[in-house]
């Protein structure tokens, strides 16, 4: 997992077991658990999510 700072330096490293895809349907990201497969949550404003690997 990652670890976040001291107050306003933010998150350190990448997210780690997780990675997210663009959903072209709903123009959404999607984030997966790289270790079941499954989806964990959807990014509503049509943003990536920070710090989470993008799949191909």
């Amino acid at each position: 997992m990652a670890k976040n700072g001291e107050k306003g330096n933010g998150r350190i490293g990448a997210v780690r077991d997780r990675s997210q895809a663009f959903n072209p349907q709903n123009e959404r990201w999607v984030k997966r658990d790289s270790n079941t497969g499954r989806f964990m949550d959807v990014k509503h404003d049509g943003t990536p999510f920070k710090g989470v690997r993008k799949e191909r």
